[in-house]
């Protein structure tokens, strides 16, 4: 067969070359009941059972992965989903043609829906309407996926990702699918290579065998010819010597050829981001994403249960700097009795500090939280989404009623220092305004809300670039900003481990970057290079 050359849109990077694995859908067999009453009794049994099967699997997980599988079961949970399949039951239609109905209804919709968290959900309502198709039929759920295979399909579920071993190699090429998917940032975490959005997959009846996956470029080759096989295998040589030599120099400092140090600190989304690592690979902790403590399945966190949280991260850090930030609800990060519904514009409207103002019962008790760890190392507290400085002095005043009435209790705390993340166009270009402690560039917003164009929107991702001048340009005022102030300015947006970044990043006076803890040794190997 002719190689096939297809180009979508990058959603985790690496390259790979492997058999192909096509996934195809499983169509349920079964027998009906007839009886709406005993059809009915049957669907409520699969939702039950398929709930506590992803159950029994989340508590297997930890952080990110937990999270999702979380996602899944509250959505199970909502009897809104079911009604339309039960409707259909009590009118005579089958349990699984009737579940099958409804579900294929509801994720047209989500694939239709103009915001791109929503779209990038699809998956998840897909997985779950295989799932129960599975326990009416009495089958079992989708098979699992070889190592090392290229994974090709429409989409992919998230418990069939994690279904695979994905230490032993192996990549995902999709017709479909969203970098915002929660694949997606499952694929990025355990270093899978992604490219999604590549278009219809069509194989004529003879599916291809082997496949070279470009995810940094977004590109996929079927069934390459022997030189363009040959030429990857170099690229993958390469690429793996590169890791090996950069791995090793995970644990020391960063300096730039020249010799000037630059500060490498962690993103973490839970503490169990942490587990295995040695703190000796960073200086610190740049960003640590609090939502997970919001759940809706476990309630709003109490103080006791938040300060035990950052006491942990604060004790594997080793008195390293540890920076918090306070709830970043809102916009994609919706949280049920919190966040508001059916915003208009959720991205520009009551998300970050704002909703955390106008709800300071939550963030009181978040706070004062935070004032309790401080005394157990070096913790700093930032607030998302700052626009105007009443907003940082408004935050300011809660923290220091909140330091002082823990203190007057005799409890054990401190007043820790209170930064900002400059997000926010407004914030980049007023810096100086700003009495804050420090500063943080959250790239991923800042980019989005400078070139009024979203990364996971295929028709305007290409506008959706840190390194345009405009952005650049934002990040330098910021900087000097802090220069000015004397206050310390990283940058904890995905940017930072954009190794094609790096160098624009580091000249706009940047000293400080925080990543994901799998992008440290490709970020310092690539500040190495910087000026040489």
């Amino acid at each position: 067969m002719t190689e096939i050359h297809l180009t979508g849109r990058a959603a985790s990077p690496g390259l790979a070359i492997g058999p192909v694995t096509v996934l195809t859908a499983a169509i349920a067999k079964r027998t009906a009941i007839g009886d709406p009453a005993q059809e009915a009794a049957a669907l409520q049994a699969a939702i039950e059972a398929a709930t506590a099967e992803i159950a029994e699997l989340m508590s297997t997980m930890q952080g990110e992965v937990a999270d999702i599988l979380e996602f899944q079961v509250a959505m199970l949970e909502d009897d809104a989903l079911a009604e339309g399949a039960y409707d259909a039951i009590s009118v005579g239609v089958a349990a699984d043609h009737a579940w099958r109905s409804a579900l294929d209804a509801e994720i047209s919709g989500y694939r239709a829906a103009e915001d791109e968290y929503f779209r990038a959900r699809a998956a998840d309502l897909a997985d779950i309407r295989d799932r129960v198709l599975a326990r009416l039929s009495g089958g079992d759920t989708p098979a699992k996926i070889t190592g090392s295979s290229i994974v090709a399909g429409d989409d992919i579920s998230p418990t069939t990702f994690l279904a695979a071993d994905w230490t032993r190699g192996g990549a995902i090429a999709l017709a479909a699918g969203s970098p915002s998917s929660h694949v997606a940032m499952l694929a990025r975490t355990r270093g899978a290579p992604m490219v999604v959005g590549l278009g219809p997959l069509s194989w004529n009846g003879h599916p291809p065998s082997l496949a070279l996956v470009d995810g940094d470029a977004g590109t996929v080759i079927f069934d390459p010819e022997p030189e363009t096989l040959r030429l990857f295998e170099h690229r993958v040589a390469a690429a793996n010597a590169a890791r090996t030599a950069a791995d090793a120099g995970r644990t020391e400092p960063a300096h730039t050829a020249d010799g000037r140090p630059i500060a490498v600190l962690l993103n973490i989304a839970a503490p169990e981001d942490l587990a295995g690592l040695d703190p000796k690979i960073c200086d610190g902790i740049g960003l640590v994403r609090t939502e997970f403590l919001f759940e809706a399945s476990r309630g709003l966190p109490d103080e006791d249960t938040q300060y035990a949280v950052y006491r942990r991260i604060l004790d594997w850090a080793e008195a390293r700097p540890v920076t918090i930030r306070t709830l970043d609800a809102g916009g994609d990060k919706p949280i049920k009795g919190l966040t508001v519904d059916d915003e208009r514009n959720p991205f520009l409207g009551l998300r970050g500090i704002r909703l955390s103002l106008a709800r300071p019962e939550v963030f009181r008790v978040q706070l004062r939280a935070l004032c309790r760890a401080a005394v157990h190392g070096a913790l700093k507290v930032m607030l998302p989404m700052i626009a105007v400085p009443s907003e940082l002095d408004r935050a300011a005043a809660m923290l220091d009623e909140e330091f002082g009435g823990l203190k007057a209790k005799g409890v054990a705390c401190a007043r820790p220092p209170l930064g900002i993340m400059v997000e926010v166009p407004a914030a980049a270009l007023r810096a100086e305004d700003f009495d804050a402690a420090f500063y943080s560039i959250g790239s991923n917003d800042l980019t989005q809300y400078t070139m009024a164009a979203a990364r996971d929107i295929g028709a305007v991702a290409d506008l959706n670039d840190t390194g345009n001048p405009a952005v650049l340009a934002l990040i330098a005022s910021t900087v000097e900003a802090g220069r000015k102030r004397g206050v310390e300015v990283s940058l904890c947006g995905d940017a930072g481990a954009d190794t094609r970044l790096t160098t624009a990043l580091l000249a706009t006076g940047l000293t400080t970057l925080s990543v994901s803890p799998i992008a440290v040794a490709r970020l310092k190997a690539a500040i190495a290079r910087v000026g040489s």
